[in-house]
């Protein structure tokens, strides 16, 4: 697992950019299209921009989320909303965007449905990006699940343990089948998060589960804390 430290948002967005960019090229040198995997929350703001600037045959990467917020996708919190805004309003209308959002109630309904999108999607995934709670917790994988119990589908229903709303996330199997798995962690609080867990693993975090069956696919990209 390679670590990339960088001395601020602004230096890493860029950093990332950078090694998304050659990652997608490397899987377009070898196959027709490729599968990029984004995270919603506040980090994304900063780097998706950087990456929409990279010029890229946009037209042969289709782009997913990670994981959902069970709300309206025009909603603020949620993540398709933000990617549109951040990434793929700044890209070539033809470039591709799978959403895991559907029209049921909830998304324990919805489940076969969303796993038939994923399952249409150029797998295995090119490059996942996930960032990292101060919990541990990665997609929406979260402390206190069964990670040996979630892998039926592409993708599970969650009832977080503190959260306003339902969530949809890819599941640990189809996580860890990327051919590339970039972490983003910025902050104090999850830098030293990261430390004790490289150090110390805990094998009720979802990061170490990620982590115990593909460490060798991933690079984490963190700032310094400053």
């Amino acid at each position: 697992m390679q670590r990339r430290v960088y001395p601020d948002i602004e230096s890493l967005s860029q950093g990332f950019a950078d090694f998304a960019a050659a990652a997608l090229r490397g899987t377009l040198s070898r196959k027709p299209q490729a599968t990029l995997v984004v995270p919603g929350g506040n980090t994304p703001r900063h780097y998706l921009p950087a990456l929409a600037k990279c010029k890229l045959p946009w037209e042969r990467i289709t782009v997913t989320l990670s994981d959902e917020r069970w709300v309206d996708v025009n909603d603020a919190q949620s993540n398709e909303h933000l990617v549109k805004q951040h990434l793929m309003n700044h890209l070539p209308e033809n470039t591709r965007f799978v959403g895991l959002k559907t029209d049921h109630s909830n998304p324990f309904d919805a489940i076969e449905t969303i796993h038939q999108r994923l399952d249409k999607l150029p797998l295995p995934l090119s490059l996942t990006i996930l960032g990292l709670g101060e919990d541990g917790h990665i997609a929406s994988l979260f402390p206190g699940m069964n990670p040996d119990l979630i892998d039926t589908h592409h993708c599970i229903a969650v009832a977080p343990p503190v959260a306003p709303s339902l969530r949809v996330s890819l599941s640990l199997k189809l996580l860890a089948e990327s051919e590339q798995i970039v972490l983003v962690v910025t902050g104090e609080n999850k830098r030293r998060l990261l430390d004790r867990l490289t150090t110390n693993p805990d094998s009720k975090i979802p990061f170490i589960w990620l982590s115990q069956l593909v460490n060798s696919k991933i690079t984490i990209l963190e700032t310094n804390g400053k």
